[in-house]
């Protein structure tokens, strides 16, 4: 089967979580004896930053990390409706410029023989809900929400014909432990640091308790305005600034903990939702704890896959036992990843990827299906 995603980027991951996603999403699919293609904008904001900071190397860097992984560049004058006519299943990302998306959606409704599915990984559907309800999602067969919660609101606000549940996950054929890397550092956390939709939860959940407790820490993420770095420099973090997602399960591998901080929007509005990063993390065997967010999917086990802090005092004490009990960190590492390959895996996901298909497949895209379960 042929498959083809719209996303903002494949090649590129410079504040661009769901390209961690999809390539493992691509992956699993190839190596099940699938064709994928991606298709992403050549003027997209993420190629163009991790251009500018990391020069044409990352480009080469992500071809070598993923072989087998596929994405081609599009401009105004792409044949977009010869590129979906010849495949059999079609997502396209909600960063996709709303044309585009209604475009693909026109071409659908014209007769094209492809499965079509839109793909929803952010918050804008409660922080910029113009944006999505501007969408012209009529002709789609199915939207794939990254949560209940959102998949709840599409449905309230008749986006779309049917709604899944879609979480991400971690792309265990890179993330996972490293038992020969020592772990020379105390304490990691890879994230951005945003529009300030977590900038008094950083200072509460992780600047705050490293400065406390004088921890060897070090931070990996884009986008740190200068009195975010004065406030790292302060409470002596290191920051180092952007790193590639390939580097970043040899960062974990060489500390000893980390925090997961989530976004306002998500602990407000999107309950249930965690950021790719929790997946990631615990698929590599590193003990995390993380700021107050609600698990009402029952995602993870908390308590012993990871660790709450409900204050930054909570989460304080909390590093401080990780840290001094071997027991207690070992004992998280592995709960933490027995839980993903469980669950959290993009094997996982392809899996319920071929479930919605069978649900709002065309007649021949089942039969496909049927015949290589059958094979």
């Amino acid at each position: 089967m042929r498959f083809l995603f719209y996303t903002h980027s494949l090649v590129s991951d410079w504040n661009h979580g769901n390209a961690h996603f999809l390539r493992g999403v691509m992956r699993e699919l190839v190596a099940r004896g699938h064709e994928a293609l991606a298709l992403e904008p050549a003027d997209g904001w993420s190629r163009r930053n991790l251009l500018a900071e990391r020069g044409s190397a990352a480009i080469e860097a992500f071809a070598e990390a993923f072989p087998e992984l596929r994405s081609e560049a599009y401009g105004a004058d792409f044949d977009h409706e010869a590129a979906i006519e010849a495949a059999d299943v079609v997502i396209v990302h909600e960063w996709t410029d709303p044309a585009l998306v209604a475009r693909i959606g026109r071409a659908r409704a014209a007769g094209g023989r492809f499965t079509l599915l839109f793909h929803d990984t952010h918050h804008r559907a409660v922080s910029a809900e113009s944006d999505i309800a501007g969408l012209d999602l009529a002709d789609y067969d199915g939207v794939l929400a990254f949560g209940e919660v959102l998949r709840q609101l599409y449905l309230a606000q008749g986006w779309g014909r049917q709604v899944f549940t879609w979480h991400e996950a971690a792309d265990d054929r890179l993330f996972r432990p490293h038992p020969e890397i020592a772990r020379r550092r105390d304490l990691i956390w890879v994230g951005n640091w945003g529009d300030g939709e977590r900038s008094e939860e950083l200072q509460e959940f992780l600047v705050g308790p490293c400065a406390a407790l004088h921890l060897d820490a070090e931070i990996y993420g884009v986008r740190y305005p200068d009195e975010a770095l004065d406030t790292l420099a302060v409470a002596g973090i290191r920051y180092g600034g952007s790193i590639a997602n390939t580097e970043v399960p040899a960062a974990f591998a060489a500390h000893r903990l980390t925090v997961h901080v989530p976004r306002r929007p998500y602990v407000a509005q999107l309950p249930g939702i965690p950021t790719i990063r929790v997946f990631e993390a615990l698929a590599s065997g590193i003990p995390l704890i993380s700021a107050p967010w609600d698990d009402c999917e029952g995602l993870f086990r908390p308590g012993a896959d990871f660790l709450f802090a409900r204050t930054g005092a909570e989460m304080i004490k909390l590093i401080r036992q990780v840290l001094d009990d071997r027991e207690l960190a070992a004992s998280l590492a592995a709960s933490g990843l027995e839980r993903v390959k469980a669950r959290h895996t993009c094997r996982h996901r392809v899996d319920e990827l071929f479930g919605v298909l069978r649900q709002v497949g065309s007649a021949e895209l089942r039969q496909q299906i049927a015949a290589r379960e059958e094979a």
